[in-house]
This record gives C-alpha cells, sequence and structure tokens, in this order.
C-alpha cells in the first residue's frame, strides 16, 4: 500500500495564510490549523492513497455483483417453481428482499471495515502517524477529522451502492414480472440500512483500530465482531437473543425483513434496531476520539 500523504504537507496546503497563532511552545510562530483545516488535510491523504479508489470499487463491484447474481439466478430458475412456490414468493415479498441480499451485507460489512481500520493502522504501521501528530499537536482534532471523513465518504458510498443494488435488481426481476419499485412499502428502509452499513463497520474498524493499532490483530477483532458473533449468538436464548440483537448485521436484518419476518422466540422493533445502528455510528467515534487523545498524550 502507498504511504499516505504527509500530514505536515496536507495541512500546509489547506492551512489559510492568516490565523490565529499560539502564544506558547516551541511553534509558537506557526499558524494554528483550524479543523476544518485538519478534515481537509485528512480527505487529502484519504483520497491520495492509490489503494483507495481500488478498495471502494472493488467492494462496489462485489457486493452490486452478489445482488444482481441472486436476482438473476431467481428469474433463470423460475419456471422450476411450483404454483405454491411462486405465489409464496410475491406474498412474502422476497423481491424486495433481493435487494441487498445476505452474503452482499457481509461482503460491505468486512470490506467496510477493514477500510476503516486502515485509516489508523496504515498511519501507525508506517510511522506516519508521528508527523501527523507534529503538524497538528491536538490529538482529538486529528481524529475527529479522521472520523468526519470517514463518516462522510463510507455514508456517500453505501448510498450509491444500495441504490445501485436496489436499481439493478429489480430491473433484472422485472423480467418475469417481479420487480417493486422505490415508492414500494419498506423499499426506501432496505435502501437506508444498507446504507448504513458502510459508515457503521467503517468506524467500527477505526475504534478497534485506535484500540488496538496492530494490523493483524485489528482485522481479526472486525471480523469477529462484525461477522463472527452475530452467528454465534442464538436466537433461542434470551440474553444470547438480546446480545444479539445489539450487532449491527442482526439490525440490519431485523430492517431489511421488517415485513415477513417470521415468528421468533424474543421479538424486537425496527425502531430498536434503527437505535442499534446509531449506536454503532456514535460509539466507535467516540471511542477513537477518546483512545488517541489518552494514549498519545
Amino acid at each position: 500500500m502507498t504511504s499516505p500523504l504527509s500530514a505536515s504537507d496536507a495541512v500546509t496546503r489547506t492551512s489559510p495564510t492568516h490565523d490565529t497563532r499560539r502564544a506558547d511552545g516551541p511553534h509558537a510562530d506557526e499558524p494554528r490549523a483550524r479543523f476544518r483545516d485538519v478534515v481537509a488535510a485528512e480527505w487529502i491523504k484519504h483520497r491520495s492513497l492509490r489503494s483507495t479508489p481500488l478498495a471502494y470499487g472493488g467492494t462496489a463491484l462485489a457486493v452490486v455483483a452478489f445482488n444482481a447474481g441472486t436476482a438473476h439466478d431467481l428469474v433463470s430458475h423460475w419456471t422450476e417453481r411450483d404454483a405454491a412456490g411462486r405465489a409464496s414468493f410475491v406474498r412474502e415479498g422476497m423481491s424486495l428482499q433481493q435487494a441487498f441480499t445476505g452474503n452482499a451485507a457481509l461482503v460491505m460489512m468486512i470490506a467496510l471495515g477493514t477500510i476503516g481500520a486502515l485509516v489508523i493502522v496504515g498511519e501507525y504501521g508506517t510511522g506516519t502517524i508521528r508527523t501527523t501528530f507534529a503538524a497538528v499537536p491536538a490529538r482529538h482534532s486529528v481524529m475527529g477529522a479522521k472520523v468526519v471523513v470517514v463518516t462522510l465518504v463510507t455514508t456517500v458510498f453505501g448510498g450509491c451502492v444500495a441504490g445501485l443494488s436496489f436499481a439493478l435488481t429489480q430491473a433484472v426481476l422485472d423480467g418475469r414480472g417481479l420487480g417493486v419499485p422505490l415508492s414500494h412499502p419498506g423499499a426506501a428502509r432496505v435502501i437506508m440500512a444498507s446504507a448504513l452499513l458502510a459508515p457503521v463497520c467503517a468506524l467500527t474498524g477505526m475504534a478497534l483500530g485506535a484500540v488496538i493499532r496492530h494490523t493483524s490483530a485489528t482485522m481479526i477483532a472486525s471480523f469477529v465482531v462484525l461477522q463472527v458473533l452475530p452467528v454465534v449468538l442464538s436466537e433461542g436464548r434470551y440474553w444470547s437473543a438480546v446480545a444479539g440483537h445489539a450487532l449491527p448485521y442482526r439490525a440490519w436484518l431485523r430492517l431489511t425483513t421488517a415485513d415477513h419476518r417470521a415468528p421468533v422466540d424474543f421479538p424486537w422493533t425496527t425502531g430498536g434496531a434503527w437505535t442499534v445502528l446509531a449506536v454503532w455510528t456514535l460509539v466507535p467515534a467516540l471511542l477513537a476520539v477518546a483512545c488517541v487523545r489518552r494514549r498519545d498524550q
């Protein structure tokens, strides 16, 4: 992977010529970088990596291909279903569930978790984090800027991928008259929930990277938290079900199957699922900022 752009260079590009100066310290004669300047610097670093477009592009291609491929397979073998199976497919609203499949969600989760983690461990691994903190000694501002950039970029990315998947899968299903429009009940919810997986998983990876700061260990931890735990935790026991409901994948699954969900022993609401995604956005962001502030003083 190409080393990130030097933070001192990035901040120099974005800092104004005239700004409030430090009253003390060895760099009292240097301008203080405003937070928006740090955000701009982090954006330059993020987009200047050669691996960034490859990572996002490869992830988008894989996710959309999984979804479109599943829809195409369904259409190709539609005539093999009996009348009862076809009626059940339509009655249970399975067309909408093809818009973003579980396999595609898992691919997005692990990929975005990795991208988010590399924003942190990449700089610690190459040692350029020292340059970053030398350019901007306010460590919480640096991490806050990283959080802002990653959140905005991955949210846009998730929205584009989810929207494209919906449009493509429903176009494929229309070959059998099974596609549904965006105005269909639940369609907007599926797109929004799928889009939010991107920033949720990226911020989770960032937080784990800020805590662990080792590439291999961070990737393993991200995989366990995002993909292993939802499988291990069973719906058959109360505390296991509650713990499972508190995970991003289970929240996404609840939202995307809300209208046609089979009865479970310990049901929960779509409002609870939205809350879980919100918490998994806010808490990792705060953890990343707090961790770097305490550990790097």
